[in-house]
């Protein structure tokens, strides 16, 4: 089975892994230690409902309880909210984050479209897509569902709060679910202007589901935390029973009310991403290679090198190896976008880490460029 996503330290031999957007502090201390003081409930069930996580997600976000639903990463909730709804017809935009189509499949539903174009780098017009939902209404083909990522994966660009209202409000007439996937808003500078929770603060938006994890934020990607907050009990309700009973182990809950007040952490991060990632986007522009505006914890970019023409040869010879294959020769795992809808193996995404990983990063991509090329 083809791996689909970053990470892959286990098929691959690997020094640094470029390819996973985590946070680059690593785990938090405090969640670390609640992990390990936990250790002791793993002899007993878990909080099926996991009642001590929601109310604390509840009084972090300003919302009740039981608008909060807990889930096995992010992942799982993706899968939980197509299982529920049963939608017969989603739209997708593309590129963007694979479970998505992987979890509509899987639940048999038609998919359709709206395809982000690179003479545009990819940016999303928000009011282009309002005019691509209004014309599929008319041609019979109103979606269920909708997936939108803000800041998007892999891209990393981001659409203002405010731009997306007319969206969700366009939702909300036409009874289509707007799920925004929220899952790297806190790595961006100003999270509050791009994030849609005051709409469901607001009591406005019924149709609203947004999605969060703890996985990127607080480097907890193997504990396995995420979680979801609508106002539609009847969604969160049947969600809740598609789930398993014990999808979120003890550990995991302990350690994600521990996460929950590490705000120093949180602003620390912020700030060395910022940081970095404008180091590293200059670094990779001096290097020749094409650099988008990302924001987030990661970056989008695009070999310049390396054509469509080789990309589409299955005949790879050492002198037209991939940027992906020369970084690994070298050690570096990146995540090729090649198999997002409308990308190929030119594009690439690589996280940001601290200036000491990054000088190493550079160092060995400008040495494998100059071993491909």
């Amino acid at each position: 089975m083809e791996y689909q996503h970053g990470g892959d330290i286990y098929t691959n031999q690997v020094e640094l892994d470029y390819s996973a957007n985590l946070n680059p502090l690593g785990l938090p201390e405090g969640v670390k230690n609640a992990y390990i003081g936990a250790a002791d409930c793993c002899s007993v069930y878990p909080d099926s409902r996991c009642q001590a996580l929601r109310t604390k997600l509840a009084d972090y976000h300003r919302i009740g309880r039981e608008a909060v639903l807990c889930g096995n990463g992010a992942a799982e909730l993706i899968f939980l909210i197509v299982q529920a709804k049963r939608p017969k017809r989603a739209l997708l935009i593309a590129p963007s984050f694979l479970e998505y189509e992987q979890a509509l499949k899987a639940a048999g539903c038609g998919l359709s479209w709206f395809d982000l174009k690179e003479e545009e780098d990819f940016a999303l017009s928000v009011p282009e897509l309002l005019a691509h939902l209004k014309g599929a209404e008319a041609a019979g083909q109103r979606p269920d569902i909708l997936f939108l990522c803000n800041p998007n994966n892999p891209t990393g660009f981001a659409v203002e709060r405010e731009a997306l209202i007319p969206l969700l409000e366009y939702c909300e007439e036409r009874g289509i679910v707007c799920v925004v996937d929220e899952c790297f808003i806190e790595f961006l500078d100003e999270p509050e202007r791009f994030s849609v929770m005051k709409e469901l603060q607001s009591g406005r938006f019924r149709r609203l589901f947004i999605l969060k994890a703890f996985t990127k934020l607080y480097a907890m990607a193997g504990l396995r935390l995420g979680y979801g907050i609508s106002l539609d009990r009847e969604l969160l309700e049947a969600m809740d029973g598609c789930r398993q009973p014990w999808s979120v182990s003890g550990p995991a809950q302990s350690a994600g009310e521990a996460a929950l007040g590490e705000t120093e952490y949180v602003n620390r991060a912020r700030e060395l991403v910022k940081r970095e990632r404008s180091w590293l986007k200059a670094q990779m522009e001096g290097l020749g290679l094409f650099v988008y505006d990302s924001r987030a914890n990661y970056i989008f970019f695009r070999d310049r090198m390396h054509s469509k023409t080789q990309e589409d040869s299955r005949a790879r010879t050492p002198e037209s190896r991939s940027l992906y294959d020369a970084c690994l020769k070298n050690g570096i795992l990146i995540r090729s976008c090649a198999n997002y809808r409308g990308l190929d193996s030119r594009f690439y995404r690589i996280c940001v880490k601290d200036r000491a990983n990054n000088e190493t990063f550079i160092r060995v991509l400008k040495k494998a460029m100059e071993e491909r090329d």
